[in-house]
């Protein structure tokens, strides 16, 4: 069943509550999810981008809450990366590409999303803060990325943070959490700046996402086991950028 602008899907609304609940039981918004998502419903990715933003500000601010609320989240962590990714997420949500080159581009995050679900770098060692510097490049970079293609960032951040070991596992969901936040603010403020028309579903797909959040939560994330819908849902990101790929 395709996607219409003139109504919604019950299992449009439904898949994009599944990601929502899926990414935010560890630490995510849901953005690569819900591009996968509306790109097998056959959204125009003139919506896509706008669309994944806000549901990713929505999302994202309530796990970011949650791990602030217990200790997790750490300021002196976060800035570095922050400060560079966000006037670059702006920029990012300014751009506009031509459909073609969209695609393509979100295909390639969502490989690499896919990727990172169904390879998770394991956590072990001792912490290691990274240098500012290195911090800095990797906001810039992300930011853009973000900006330009609506995932937030955090699903990239994320296998940094573990896999060279500069923060605890809990730390890594709380970080990831708030640099989506920021980057889709900001980039949902670039887009805004372009005057372009937003998706007419928004409303539903916001409040869809924040249905499926509220199972990741509360229900997912205390379960302990979540990896099995983790490579589930990461097998369908592949399959979604595949599904882009072939449609350019």
């Amino acid at each position: 069943m395709e996607y219409s602008q003139d109504g919604h899907s019950f299992w449009f609304l439904a898949l994009i509550a599944l990601a929502a609940a899926l990414y935010s039981s560890v630490g995510q918004g849901g953005g690569s999810g819900y591009l996968a998502v509306m790109a097998m419903y056959g959204v125009t990715p003139a919506h896509m981008k706008p669309a994944a933003l806000v549901m990713n500000v929505f999302v994202a601010s309530i796990v970011w809450y949650r791990y602030y609320r217990d200790g997790d989240f750490k300021w002196d962590l976060f800035w570095p990366f922050a400060a560079t990714s966000i006037p670059m997420a702006f920029v990012g949500g300014v751009l506009t590409l031509h459909a073609a080159a969209y695609r393509v581009i979100v295909a390639l995050a969502l490989l690499a999303a896919s990727m990172r679900i169904l390879w998770r770098p394991l956590h072990a060692g001792q912490i290691r803060r990274p240098a500012w510097s290195v911090m800095i490049v990797i906001g810039a970079v992300l930011g853009l990325v973000s900006g330009i293609t609506g995932v937030g960032g955090g699903i990239f951040l994320s296998p940094l943070l573990l896999l060279f070991r500069w923060c605890s596992l809990s730390e890594t969901f709380a970080l990831s959490a708030g640099f989506i936040w920021v980057n889709s603010v900001a980039g949902a403020c670039g887009y805004a700046f372009t005057g372009n028309a937003w998706p007419p579903e928004l409303v539903w797909l916001v409040l869809a996402a924040l249905a499926g959040t509220a199972v990741g939560v509360s229900v997912l994330a205390q379960s302990g086991k979540p990896q099995t819908l983790q490579r589930i849902l990461g097998a369908v990101l592949m399959v979604a950028a595949l599904r882009m790929l072939i449609g350019t």
